[in-house]
């Protein structure tokens, strides 16, 4: 009931009335340009003339209807006249001729559609008027011969007119508004990209907040405690502690201020920006003024890497080294990196050491290194070993396509 006396329908009434007014001025154009050729002398052809100017006007808006502005305005009144119900309509200009062969489609039936629901409403109020007024009957031809009508009945059968076609046609324009009006299949593709970018940028500066500020806080916090313990009896470690500590702190400030750079509108997340496998020598002095001394075995060629290999690799044994201060505590750790086959190794071993309480829903840590590896085409896991170690492994190709 609504679609036909309701809130919509005369929201849908007022979107057609629009577009009859849009139709005016290419149908009194067409309707001059053939009466100056044809003449209006004949009343029969004048008629005629009125519907070739009809039929003229609608090639002429779908002309002006390719301008990539109208799709924007249309689509905005459509939207906001309840058309389209919830699917997504454009709200950009058209950027593809399919896309603006579409707008011409729904601003030919906008207007079409629109001059004969204003034509209707308003020729058909005056009309009921009059039989109104002549409380008679009339005589309408049928099939088989004439029938009285009582005139009344008849005004009322022609008020229904009007209110018919405008749900008719508003159902139509609201029906077809989506597949007309809405994003074409490239435009959803390239929507459906940007989306997919916008997520891995995302995953990038999560995977970077978590690594950089993750592993000083955890550096952080354990040397505070070593310091702590041993404030009275050994002045020079507390010294030396709170060194480490400035400058991780320093450190950790210095890449939080350039992943929050990223995280600007007018700027994009950048792969290439982090610290490298050239920084390694700063990181293990950080773990061994934590109480976590590691034995490394780094082979020939490493400053020659890749720098997004070189990165990755950094971020790979950064996190697997927090993890020993977090999940083990103070136990010595070794570290291998080596080439091997136009592949780099990386394997990091530690004692399991006691049982620490873990944070609620788990880290995130295990799963950033996978996806480090896997952009590299490459593959990172952990475990316990059989010996009472906690191994982490990973291959990065030198030459692998990155996904």
């Amino acid at each position: 009931m609504s679609a036909l006396i309701g809130r919509s329908a005369a929201l849908r009434w007022v979107h057609l009335v629009l577009g009859g007014a849009l139709l005016m001025p290419y149908w009194m154009l067409s309707l001059v340009l053939l009466i100056s050729r044809f003449g209006d002398q004949d009343p029969g052809r004048t008629v005629l003339l009125q519907f070739l100017a009809l039929a003229l006007a609608l090639p002429m808006a779908a002309v002006t209807a390719l301008v990539p502005l109208v799709r924007v305005l249309e689509s905005t009144a459509a939207r906001a006249l309840g058309l389209g119900g919830a699917a997504e309509l454009a709200t950009t200009a058209s950027q593809s001729w399919a896309a603006r062969r579409r707008t011409a489609a729904w601003y030919v039936q906008h207007l079409l559609l629109g001059g004969i629901v204003s034509g209707l409403s308003l020729a058909v109020p005056p009309a009921v008027v009059v039989l109104l007024a002549f409380p008679h009957h009339a005589a309408i031809p049928i099939w088989f011969g004439e029938t009285d009508v009582p005139l009344p009945l008849l005004a009322l059968g022609l008020a229904a007119l009007p209110v018919l076609a405008n749900a008719a046609a508003g159902a139509w324009l609201a029906r077809t508004a989506p597949a007309l009006l809405g994003p074409t299949p490239d435009e959803k593709l390239a929507v459906a990209e940007r989306r997919a970018l916008e997520l891995a940028q995302r995953n990038l500066l999560a995977r970077e907040l978590h690594d950089s500020v993750g592993h000083a806080l955890s550096a952080v916090g354990i040397q505070a405690a070593a310091a702590g313990r041993v404030l009275a009896s050994s002045p020079e470690f507390v010294a030396e502690a709170l060194r480490a500590i400035e400058e991780t702190a320093r450190a950790a400030v210095a890449e939080l201020d350039t992943v929050l750079g990223l995280l600007r509108e007018d700027q994009v997340a950048d792969p290439a920006a982090g610290p490298t496998l050239a920084e390694l020598s700063s990181l293990l002095r950080q773990l061994e003024l934590a109480g976590v001394p590691v034995e490394t075995r780094a082979g020939p060629g490493l400053a020659a890497l890749p720098g997004e290999v070189s990165r990755a690799a950094y971020r790979i044994v950064q996190e697997g080294l927090t993890n020993v201060l977090r999940h083990a505590g103070q136990v010595p750790a070794a570290l291998r990196i080596e080439l091997a086959d136009g592949v780099l190794e990386l394997e990091l071993s530690n004692p399991v050491g006691a049982e620490r309480p873990s944070r609620p829903g788990g880290g995130r840590g295990l799963p950033g290194m996978a996806e480090r590896a896997a952009v590299l085409s490459g593959e990172c896991a952990a475990g316990q070993t059989g010996d009472g170690r906690w191994r982490l492994a990973a291959r990065l190709p030198i030459e692998g396509e990155t996904s």
